[in-house]
């Protein structure tokens, strides 16, 4: 995995040129730290700069690549699997390859199929390709959106990068807040391909930008070329459950040993959890070598899996390395660092644990780990999910038993994951029927943390309501006659996966320190196979992702093998005094008396008063909340200070 950045500009007003270049590379050093290159073409005032991870083809995968002549260019940070097939095949029908790099042959299917070469590429991928001679740039995302991409544009300009702070050190873009964007990370759930800059957009998951030269300037077309496709309920599988479970094993076994694939060691990460034990136990039967199993422990026995992770790894004889992390490690410095490097607001310190455990696993000698990420949403493993199903499956028995089950085994999560008591949103009745249980939570977040916004603030995004945005943002032909399972996967998969799971939970904290994560879960084959499977086999008889515990039921120790899934997540601050006391300090740090009284969001009075209840309040779920709004906000003010200057 790499870096990548770049820009096209046809304002001669605009001074665009190769130092442009190394401005936007320097801060994506942590990206690539093995090589730097650049292309730059005077005459069409375009460039490309590319940061280096170097894991498949060490001595030669140099980038960008230029192809004909020069009249193809790839710039790649990009993982693309089954290549050695592909090389050759078309080395065998005349085609020649310049690198070693598995990266080039999205330029020669490109060549050979055009903007459909997009369906031959298989893996986890951001990156750049520009035809001279058409005069056309595309931008390119993956499937679920991995790998970041964001981009600036205007009728005259454009500029691309992996993050945020790239496009920003091009200095041609004033950084401004946007005042709505604010309001969804306060609650959580980001709008698709919003982020907390005014102008400045993700490329959304399966689909490429087309940026093409006119007349007058560049014009823009937004294509999708992939989306997550559920069947209309009634239309799954037909096929026994012995015939669903067995293929499922065998794409799964492929995928990881697809992701074994590298010129470096190769790692897992190892929660308590049958995904990440999963992709374990498969790995250590794929692989001859040794596998080696990195697990996160927290000092809180509610929220620590590290023993639960050693059985796995003691029964497919795996090494298992443990990263104690201690309460004071999730917040100061740390916490800066990975919100600095997220470039938005998180809502638990689980992603600066796992920046920790990112430099953690660089130090012993690694730089690629496979993940569990992806198979909660795939196979309906997360609280909320089997919510749903139990509410809104007509054929679904026992819900209530199940559901007060649920309720009861997740309360340590209520606040966050799970909300207290259930509520509506109309925009969300309208578009499905009902609330998906995910969302609910962040619904009730963003009532208590409205109530601290200053006039001013409130003013300025009027009558916008979040949840509506959300809800317009999502495709109703994706939704309607799907059964409510699917539904729920759906939109969490549109939002969250990409929005959190991939990026503060994912590539932005791995990438601090130079780590390529890949989610075996989430290749596409697996994911398209997942999503013919009838939700009864997903979660049966109240047990989630069923198919796929069937699937791994001679991999896993019995303990696993029966443990209802939980949550990853850090110990929110309240729930230990060292924890409240770092959050204090960086409450002191960036939202002190004077910043709050200045502060371009938060009004005072009702900010102290929400402080005060916070502190003493003995409602566990109200704290979660509360926790959670105290990051938010935090981070915004921080975020403001560090990318637009001091937060007033």
């Amino acid at each position: 995995m790499c870096g990548i950045s770049g820009f096209w500009n046809l304002d001669k007003d605009k001074n665009f040129d190769e130092s442009t270049l190394k401005k936007m590379s320097d801060v994506l050093e942590h990206r690539g730290p093995d090589g730097r290159g650049y292309h730059f073409d005077p005459s069409l005032r375009f460039g490309m700069a590319h940061n280096r991870l170097a894991i498949i083809g060490l001595e030669s995968g140099q980038q960008p690549i230029l192809d004909s002549g020069g009249q193809h260019v790839l710039c790649a940070n990009a993982e693309f699997y089954d290549y050695k097939k592909i090389r050759g095949k078309l080395v065998s029908e005349g085609e020649a390859f310049t690198t070693k790099s598995d990266c080039e042959i999205a330029l020669k299917l490109y060549k050979a199929f055009g903007l459909d070469f997009l369906d031959h590429l298989r893996g986890e991928f951001a990156f750049a390709l520009f035809d001279k001679k058409k005069q056309e740039l595309l931008l390119v995302r993956d499937r679920f959106g991995i790998r970041p991409l964001y981009y600036y544009n205007d009728p005259q300009k454009i500029l691309f990068a992996s993050e945020i702070k790239s496009l920003l050190a091009s200095e041609h873009i004033v950084p401004e807040i946007d005042a709505k964007a604010s309001l969804h990370q306060l609650m959580q759930v980001m709008v698709p391909g919003q982020t907390l800059f005014k102008d400045i957009k993700a490329l959304l998951p399966g689909h490429v930008l087309r940026v093409k030269k006119t007349a007058t300037g560049l014009s823009y077309e937004d294509i999708t070329y992939w989306d997550m496709q559920f069947p209309e309920d009634g239309q799954h599988s037909t096929a026994s459950e012995e015939t669903i479970i067995s293929e499922l094993r065998d794409q799964l076994i492929e995928s990881i040993a697809l992701r074994l694939e590298a010129d470096v060691p190769v790692a897992c990460y190892l929660s308590g959890g049958i995904d990440s034990c999963s992709i374990l136990g498969l790995a250590s039967a794929i692989q001859q070598s040794p596998v080696k199993g990195f697990t996160i422990s927290f000092d809180d026995n509610r929220f620590d899996e590290a023993q639960i992770a050693k059985e796995m790894a003691l029964s497919c004889k795996a090494e298992q390395d443990i990263l104690k992390v201690s309460s004071h490690q999730l917040y100061g410095e740390q916490f800066e660092k990975a919100l600095w490097h997220s470039e938005r607001t998180f809502y638990n310190t689980l992603g600066v644990a796992k920046m920790l455990m990112s430099q953690h696993v660089v130090n012993s000698g690694y730089k690629v780990v496979i993940t569990g990420e992806g198979s909660d949403e795939l196979f309906g493993g997360y609280a909320a999910f089997k919510r749903d199903m139990l509410l809104h499956d007509p054929d679904s028995q026992n819900s209530k038993g199940h559901l007060s089950q649920l309720q009861s085994n997740n309360q340590i999560f209520q606040g966050s994951i799970l909300a207290e008591h259930e509520t509506r949103h109309p925009a969300f009745e309208d578009l499905m029927g009902f609330t998906p249980s995910w969302i609910q939570p962040w619904i009730l977040t963003h009532r208590l943390a409205k109530d601290l916004l200053k006039d001013s603030f409130l003013e300025e995004i009027g009558d916008y309501d979040p949840f509506v945005a959300i809800a317009e943002s999502l495709s109703p032909k994706a939704l309607q006659h799907r059964h409510p399972l699917d539904q729920s996967q759906y939109t969490w998969i549109k939002t969250m996966l990409e929005g959190q799971i991939l990026n503060w939970g994912g590539d932005r904290v791995d990438m601090a320190h130079s780590l390529e994560s890949r989610p075996a879960f989430l290749d596409h084959k697996v994911a398209e196979f997942a999503a013919q499977i009838p939700p009864k086999l997903r979660i049966q008889n109240g047990i989630e992702k069923w198919v796929l515990r069937e699937a791994m039921k001679h991999i896993l120790p019995e303990k696993l093998y029966r443990r209802e899934k939980f949550a990853f997540m850090a110990p929110p601050a309240h729930t230990h005094s060292k924890k409240t006391e770092a959050l204090s300090a960086l409450l002191d740090k960036h939202l002190s008396q004077q910043q709050i009284d200045s502060s371009f969001a938060l009004q005072p009075e009702s900010w102290n008063q929400f402080l005060t209840e916070y502190r003493t309040s003995k409602d566990s779920s109200y704290q979660t909340r509360c926790d959670i709004i105290i990051n938010h906000m935090i981070q915004l003010h921080a975020l403001k200070e560090s990318f637009c200057g001091k937060a007033n």
